[in-house]
C-alpha cells in the first residue's frame, strides 16, 4: 500500500510537522490552493521582503519601457514565458501544470502602459493592479508571474532548505529564470534541486509567509468595497465585469484611490495557513452533534458521523499530526471511510509509532456503529501493510466487546499490529482538552494505546 497523497518530504523519509518549516512541501500530483501575493512582500517588515519586491516592479515595469521603446514583441515574448510556473506547484490544478497565456491577453496586458498615464509615465507600484483592467486575469496567475521574476530567489532559498533538513538534490536545467542585469528570462542549467520522483522535473519551494488563498489588491475586494458601481450602470445588479474594467480604465482615479486604501490598511494584510483549526466553539457543536446522532446508517446518520468526525479530528490532532485527506477504499463491496494523517514523527509517541510499526502515516477508520465487529477488525488489519505501516484507530462510539478486543490483542500476538478504538467518550475528552489548552488532545491516543499494550502479552 502506497502512501496516500505523498509530499516531497515524505518521500524521502523526512518526517517533519508543515508547521515547523519556513516554506509549503510540495505535492507530486497536484498543487497547493494557496497564492504568492506581492503585497506580502511590499507589506513585509523584511528588508530582503521589500527589496524583492522593488525587483519585481522593476522587472514588470521594464516590459513598458520595451513598448515605449517599440519593442512590443520582446515585451510580450517576456510576459508570456512569466505567465506561468510549474516548478512552485502553487494554485488548484490537479497536475501541476499550468498554461500560458496567448499573445492576445499578453497585448491587453502591456497596452495598460500606453493607455493609462500613470503607468506610462512612472510604471505600476503594484503591478496586480491588472486584474482590475484586464479579464481572465486572477490570483493564479499574478502568484505565478510574481513567482516566474522571483526564480532566481527561490533556487537558492530551495537550495538552503534542503540542506537545512536533508531532501536529496540534483542536476536539473531550469527554463525561464529571470536575469535583472540583462532583463530577460534564461535557462540555468546544472542546478542542484529537489525534482519529482516520475519524471525528474525541478521543484522550487515558496516561503509560507507570502501565501494567501486571496491577493490583497484582487477584484472581488475592489467591486464590493470600492467600485461605484451606480455611476458605471443604471442597474449595478446587471453589471458584467468587462464593463467595470472598461470604466477602471479611464478612470484610473478610482483605482489608485483603491490601492492608496489598501496600502494604508496594510497591516491587516496577513499571510493565509495552510491548515487552520476548527474554532473551540466549532468544535463543541461538532461533538454535542456527533453525540445526538443514532447509530448505523438511518437518515445517512452514518455519513454524517464521518463528515462530522472529519472536520473535527483534523483540527484536535493539528499540529503533532498533519492532516493528508479523507480516503474511501472498498472492502468486499463495502464503502469504507478513512481519514490519513501524516506521522511527523513530533513527539515520542509518534515516533515509537514509526519505530515499532513503520507507521509513515496513521490511518483512522470511523464507523458509525453500535459496536465493533471482527470482521471490522480484520477489514482494518489486510488494510494495514506496508508504508501504511501496521498501526491504526477506529473512530466509533462504543468501546469493543471482549471477543473483538481479544481479537486486536491476538493480532498484536501474530503479527505485531496495534488497533485500537476510540470512542465518544473518548474523542469528547479530545475536545475538552482541545478547550483548555492544558494538554494535548493526543494524549487521549497515547493513553488508548498504552492500556491496550498492558493487556498484550
Amino acid at each position: 500500500m502506497a502512501l496516500i497523497r505523498p509530499r516531497l518530504t515524505d518521500h524521502h523519509g523526512i518526517m517533519v510537522a508543515q508547521q515547523e518549516l519556513d516554506f509549503a512541501i510540495p505535492f507530486f500530483d497536484e498543487d497547493i490552493p494557496l497564492y504568492v501575493d506581492p503585497f506580502m512582500l511590499w507589506r513585509s517588515p523584511s528588508q530582503q521582503d521589500q527589496a524583492l519586491h522593488t525587483s519585481l516592479i522593476n522587472a514588470f515595469n521594464h516590459l513598458g519601457q520595451l513598448v515605449s521603446k517599440g519593442h512590443e514583441a520582446q515585451a510580450q515574448a517576456t510576459l508570456i514565458a512569466a505567465s506561468e510556473c510549474d516548478e512552485v506547484g502553487l494554485g488548484s490544478s490537479a497536475t501541476r501544470k499550468g498554461k500560458r497565456i496567448g499573445e492576445g491577453k499578453a497585448k491587453e496586458i502591456l497596452a495598460l502602459f500606453k493607455r493609462i498615464p500613470r503607468y506610462s509615465q512612472s510604471g505600476f507600484r503594484h503591478f496586480e493592479e491588472i486584474q482590475l483592467f484586464v479579464d481572465g486575469i486572477s490570483k493564479d496567475r499574478i502568484s505565478d508571474i510574481s513567482c516566474s521574476f522571483l526564480k532566481s530567489f527561490l533556487i537558492d532559498f530551495t537550495i538552503q532548505q534542503c540542506d537545512k533538513i536533508g531532501i536529496p538534490r540534483q542536476a536539473v536545467d531550469v527554463e525561464n529564470v529571470y536575469d535583472y542585469r540583462k532583463n530577460v528570462f534564461e535557462t540555468q542549467r546544472g542546478l542542484l534541486l529537489p525534482v519529482h520522483p516520475s519524471d525528474g522535473r525541478p521543484l522550487l519551494f515558496v516561503p509560507k509567509r507570502w501565501l494567501r488563498f486571496v491577493p490583497w489588491l484582487s477584484y472581488d475586494d475592489y467591486f464590493e468595497t470600492y467600485c461605484p458601481q451606480d455611476e458605471i450602470s443604471h442597474k449595478p445588479e446587471e453589471l458584467t465585469r468587462v464593463e467595470v474594467l472598461d470604466y477602471n480604465r479611464d478612470h484610473y482615479g478610482i483605482v489608485d484611490a483603491y490601492v492608496q486604501t489598501k496600502e494604508r490598511t496594510f497591516e491587516d494584510c496577513k499571510n493565509d495557513p495552510l491548515f487552520s483549526q476548527i474554532p473551540i466553539t466549532s468544535a463543541k457543536r461538532k461533538f454535542a452533534a456527533i453525540r445526538k446522532l443514532p447509530t448505523g446508517k438511518d437518515d445517512n446518520s452514518d455519513q454524517k458521523y464521518e463528515k462530522a468526525i472529519g472536520q473535527l479530528l483534523p483540527s484536535l490532532l493539528y499540529p503533532k499530526l498533519d492532516f493528508a485527506q479523507e480516503q474511501a477504499r472498498t472492502d468486499s463491496g463495502a464503502s469504507i471511510r478513512d481519514l490519513i494523517f501524516y506521522n511527523t514523527l513530533s513527539t515520542p509517541f509518534l515516533q515509537d509509532m514509526h519505530k515499532d510499526y513503520g507507521s509513515r502515516q496513521i490511518t483512522v477508520e470511523m464507523k458509525n456503529v453500535a459496536e465493533i465487529s471482527r470482521e471490522h477488525v480484520d477489514q482494518l488489519n489486510r488494510y494495514l501493510a506496508e508504508e501504511l505501516g501496521k498501526f491504526g484507530l477506529f473512530v466509533t462510539r462504543n468501546p469493543l466487546k471482549k471477543a473483538v478486543f481479544t481479537r486486536t490483542i491476538d493480532l498484536w500476538s501474530g503479527q505485531r499490529k496495534a488497533l485500537i478504538a476510540l470512542t465518544d467518550d473518548d474523542v469528547g475528552q479530545m475536545v475538552e482538552l482541545f478547550e483548555s489548552k492544558q494538554r494535548d488532545p493526543i494524549d487521549v491516543i497515547v493513553k488508548k494505546y498504552n492500556e491496550f499494550r498492558a493487556k498484550c502479552p
